[in-house]
């Protein structure tokens, strides 16, 4: 056999070695910052391709129960806003269980008991606003008053993840209903995800936003006139969970972006992106609130499950949307 046979030969096995197995991921990052957690992870294991979707999680959610209705489900994991909808898919035998993910130093908290969906980050839910047109407020309620009009980008819940934790945070506390029946009030129109309520406050179209701190901080950071506020009575909170198809074909690679996501290299990813890691010895981003001295507006996640539809119906009739 020649030199070149060899080497030939030699190519070939090292292609094979690295013949790339492609994944499929559905995120509501942002497009940036997906591009850089796939990025990271492809660099960790190079014989592994992942293609993404990106959208806000109530939107990849309609997109994803259609496939499941079809029988024809493209992704292989998620890295989505919150955990009810994945407490939908669980509840519907759609996630696959894995118990021997790397969890051991993170509070049971941050992840399903039953091991199908894992916490990645936090994010919390305040109120950003404009410095140069708006003045800080210290409650929620604060914001309803009429030189608001018109003036409070908000997500919209039937859209975004997060917004749709907040609702849910927001009506489980003493807040309640009335403080989206005052900003429909304000002619206040919920639409898309964070980044277009972002944009508007950044820009000075929006006095106020009710956004994720990632963004208002991110904003901030790039010289937007932005300033993040956590109110006194309280902030909802989300972990950004991932979770794996049950209709994966491709499980032992889904559990490795699993495992990259809870690894330290993965929390200092999310630490470098503007979230708060969760994992106990990684430092958050520099100037941020921290967790501990915040009020945390939680609820009951399988009540919330169970409720969501009605929740959302009661959202969509206040707004007439």
């Amino acid at each position: 056999m020649t030199r070149l046979t060899l080497t030939l030969a030699a190519s070939l096995l090292a292609s094979t070695a690295y013949a790339e197995t492609t994944i499929t991921l559905y995120t509501s990052q942002a497009p940036e910052q997906a591009q850089q957690t796939v990025d990271a992870f492809e660099a960790a294991h190079p014989d592994i391709k992942v293609e993404w979707t990106r959208n806000g999680t109530s939107a990849l959610m309609n997109v994803l129960r259609a496939e499941i209705e079809a029988g024809q489900v493209q992704p292989d994991v998620l890295l989505v806003a919150d955990v009810i909808n994945l407490g939908e898919l669980k509840a519907g035998g759609h996630l696959m269980a894995y118990p021997e993910a790397p969890v051991g130093a993170y509070d049971a908290a941050t992840y399903d008991p039953d091991m199908t969906f894992f916490g990645t980050k936090a994010l919390t839910t305040g109120i950003a606003y404009n410095t140069d047109i708006a003045e800080p407020v210290t409650r929620w309620m604060d914001l309803i008053k009429e030189e608001n009009r018109g003036q409070i980008g908000v997500p919209s819940p039937l859209y975004s993840g997060a917004a749709l934790n907040h609702l849910h945070a927001m009506i489980a506390s003493d807040i309640g209903w009335q403080f989206y029946e005052g900003l429909n009030d304000l002619d206040i129109v919920p639409e898309g995800g964070n980044g277009p309520a972002t944009k508007a406050v950044a820009s000075g179209m929006a006095k106020y936003a009710i956004i994720v701190d990632s963004n208002a901080m991110n904003a901030k950071a790039a010289g937007s006139p932005v300033d993040y506020i956590v109110p006194e009575d309280g902030v909802s909170f989300i972990t950004e969970p991932a979770a794996i198809m049950a209709t994966t074909e491709h499980a032992d690679e889904a559990r490795l972006f699993i495992d990259f996501l809870l690894s330290e290299d993965g929390q200092k990813l999310a630490a470098s992106q503007g979230y708060l890691p969760i994992l106990p010895g990684v430092a958050g981003p520099e100037g941020y609130p921290a967790l501990e001295d915040m009020t945390l507006l939680g609820y009951d996640a399988d009540e919330a499950v169970k409720t969501n539809d009605a929740v959302t119906a009661k959202f969509a009739d206040i707004f007439g949307l």
